[in-house]
């Protein structure tokens, strides 16, 4: 029993003799977009028909090669694995998708609320501009004022000098 607990000192870290594989996880995403975008192509479904046309083509018509006969179970196991690989790949891509997106959302909105304020902004020194052009005296104004003083000046009777 002491030798075990000589072994695993709790007063120190364990050393780590495991080696993990480390892989990018956007490369990883990258590749499993790729991939899902492949598989909804009309090539790849041009090509796994045509392999699965020649694959029971051959079970049925050569005995001698007929390595998966009549109910195609190694034919229905490949299309199991591949299934099973294919959906994460695709929800994994999806998921890259939504973040894109969410991504994208938000900054429509900061540039929306952002062009709001700047709208706003603007249109309020519009509207005291308007006001500032209201309150200064339009050449109509002068105008109409002097014509007014012209006439004030003629109805008056004018005082004459009178000579010393």
């Amino acid at each position: 029993m002491p030798e075990l607990l000589a072994k695993r000192r709790l007063d120190q870290p364990r050393a780590t003799t495991r080696r993990a594989i480390s892989f990018d996880p956007d490369t990883f995403g990258r590749v499993s977009e790729r991939l899902a975008r492949f598989l909804g192509t009309g090539k790849y479904l041009f090509w796994q028909t045509l392999i699965v046309i020649v694959w029971i083509g051959l079970n049925l018509s050569a005995a001698a090669l007929s390595w998966d006969p009549y109910p195609f179970i190694l034919l229905n196991l490949a299309f199991s694995t591949q299934a099973a690989y294919a959906a994460p790949l695709i929800l994994l891509a999806q998921n890259r998708q939504d973040d894109r997106d969410r991504v994208a959302l938000e900054e429509d909105r900061s540039r929306a609320a952002q062009t709001k304020a700047d709208t706003e902004f603007l249109a309020r020194e519009l509207a005291a501009l308007r006001l500032a052009i209201g309150e200064v005296a339009t050449r109509d104004y002068l105008r109409g004022e002097l014509d007014k003083l012209r006439e004030d000046l003629k109805a008056r009777p004018r005082k004459t000098k009178s000579g010393p």
